[in-house]
Order: C-alpha cells, then structure tokens, then sequence
C-alpha cells in the first residue's frame, strides 16, 4: 500500500495503530526539509526506512538538481547515521548551495529499483 504524504501534515495518521505494526517506508524530496519530515515521521513511527533519499541517488540525478528556497538547519535527532551525514552536506552547503533534489525528478527506472527491493 502506498499512502501519499503531505508534507509536515501527517498527524492524522498518529491514530492509526495498525501502522505501528507494519513496515514502512518514506521517500520525500533529497533537501533539508525532506529530511526534517522524515525525522517528524519517525517521531510518531520510529521503525520508517528511507529509500531513494541517499547520496548516490542525489548524485546520480545531479542534471536534474534545483533550488530549495528556504532550508533549515535544525538538528534532527531521528535520522541514520549515513541520513544525518547528507542532510549535514545539504544544510551546511559542502556539495552546492541550498540543493534540492525533487523526488519527482528521480528517473522511473530507479524507483521501479527500489520499490523491488523493498
């Protein structure tokens, strides 16, 4: 099953015990607020796996590379170790300035990669 997220508006699923029971995955954009989400997520349902949010990922679509017009910099306490190395690079700048990756701009076939694996 696929739910389709809203950004930082998922509070309504905090109710729905059932998903404490099985597993789940996020994909959200590669900037910083994609990861700030994803740290928000995993406070409600702390066993969340990222995928397609990693550096070879980012780097493998860097043609498709854009803009994020606010980042934060806060820090996030939920993330994987390998998820807090590149929001580090996102919010502090070290790979390009304010990057973002839209998941959107991710090539099908990598998803199809991913979405196989899991």
């Amino acid at each position: 099953m696929v739910i389709f997220g809203r950004g930082y508006h998922f509070e309504h699923w905090k109710n729905c015990t059932w998903l404490q029971k099985v597993d789940l995955r996020y994909w959200g954009d590669l900037d910083t607020h994609g990861f700030r989400i994803l740290d928000q997520f995993r406070m409600i349902f702390p066993h969340t796996t990222s995928f397609l949010m990693d550096r070879n990922t980012l780097m493998q679509h860097e043609i498709s590379w854009g803009d994020e017009p606010k980042p934060t910099t806060v820090e996030l306490a939920r993330l994987t170790p390998d998820e807090a190395v590149l929001y580090d690079d996102l919010r502090f700048n070290r790979i390009r300035r304010n990057l973002r990756l839209e998941q959107e701009f991710i090539r099908f076939g990598k998803i199809e990669e991913a979405v196989a694996c899991i």
